[in-house]
């Protein structure tokens, strides 16, 4: 007949699944801004170098990481350009480390197709 307080507040505080729900929505919607302003922007500049660095070719200025400019001589297929960085000065750099192409140079035969 009477009612504890006890077994009154256990009644309600077991709400079901939408207790859970709404115990999870801020999870996912920390994860969701997380996503929309950190991992997609950083993805899509990801993509951006990715594509610079494979359009590198003969004649293009670069500006290297240490900043170094130079003018590509020959791209090489192992991941290297051979820069020249004065009138007769050649150095090898790894393409990695390219930070900017600022001038296009001429296609090679295998750009053209």
């Amino acid at each position: 007949m009477f009612v504890t307080p006890a077994f009154a507040q256990t009644a309600t505080a077991a709400g079901g699944p939408e207790s859970i729900l709404i115990s999870i929505l801020p999870f996912v919607a920390v994860f969701a801004i997380m996503y929309f302003l950190i991992i997609r922007p950083q993805r899509s500049a990801a993509k951006k170098r990715d594509e610079m660095l494979r359009n590198i070719r003969r004649g293009d200025t670069i500006v290297t990481g240490g900043g170094i400019i130079a003018k590509v001589t020959k791209v090489m297929e192992n991941g290297e350009l051979e820069v020249q960085i004065s009138e007769q000065t050649k150095v090898r750099v790894l393409q990695a480390m390219v930070t900017e192409v600022r001038v296009k140079g001429e296609p090679t035969a295998a750009n053209t197709k």
